[in-house]
C-alpha cells in the first residue's frame, strides 16, 4: 500500500486542472505543464484535490500510484511555485556570467564554456560565484543544473569545482613529503 499515493494533491486557487484518459494537463501563472499517467492508475478531480489510485493490485499499479502522485503534485507545485536550485562556484578565477540566452563559464579550462539556455528554465547570476536555475518543470530544472555542475564537478584535494548549494564535499588529504 502507498504511502504517498493516499494522500490527496490539493490545488491551489489560479491553477486549472484538466485531465482527459489518462492525459494531465496543468496550467497556471509559471506557464503549462501536461504528462501522460501510466494505464494502471486511475486520476479524479474532487472538490479542489486530485486523487490517484491504482485500477487494480498488482505490483506494477501499486508501484505507478506513489509515482503517478508525486508526478501530479510536482507538476502542481511547478505552475503555481516553481522550482529552483542554487549553484556555488569555487575556485580561484573560476566565474559565471549571463550574456543574452547564453551562460558563459569560466571554469579553469583553456576556453570558455558556453551553456545555451533552454526553452522554459530561467538562470540567473547574483554573484559571479553563484548561479540560480528555476523553472515550472522539476525534472527539467534538475537536468540543467546537473549539466552545469558536470562541466568541473568538485574535486576531493582543493575542494574546487560547481557544488549544489547545501552540497558538502568530503575533502581528502594531499601527498606527504
Amino acid at each position: 500500500m502507498s504511502r504517498v499515493g493516499k494522500h490527496p494533491v490539493v490545488i491551489p486557487d489560479g491553477v486549472d486542472f484538466a485531465v482527459a484518459g489518462q492525459d494531465v494537463t496543468v496550467k497556471g501563472k509559471l506557464g503549462e505543464l501536461s504528462a501522460t499517467m501510466p494505464p494502471e492508475v486511475r486520476i479524479v478531480v474532487e472538490n479542489d484535490a486530485v486523487r490517484v489510485s491504482p485500477r487494480d493490485d498488482s505490483t506494477r499499479a501499486r508501484a505507478m500510484w506513489g509515482t503517478s502522485r508525486s508526478l501530479v503534485n510536482n507538476m502542481v507545485t511547478g505552475v503555481s511555485e516553481g522550482f529552483k536550485i542554487g549553484l556555488e562556484i569555487h575556485g580561484v578565477g573560476f566565474r559565471a556570467a549571463i550574456d543574452g540566452k547564453v551562460l558563459k563559464l569560466q571554469l579553469g579550462y583553456s576556453h570558455d564554456i558556453k551553456y545555451p539556455i533552454p526553452e522554459g528554465i530561467t538562470i540567473t547570476c547574483e554573484r559571479p560565484t553563484r548561479i540560480a536555475v528555476a523553472g515550472a518543470d522539476r525534472q527539467r530544472v534538475g537536468q540543467v543544473a546537473a549539466d552545469i555542475r558536470a562541466f568541473r564537478k568538485p574535486e576531493p584535494y582543493k575542494g574546487k569545482g560547481i557544488r549544489y548549494e547545501n552540497e558538502w564535499v568530503r575533502r581528502k588529504e594531499g601527498k606527504k613529503k
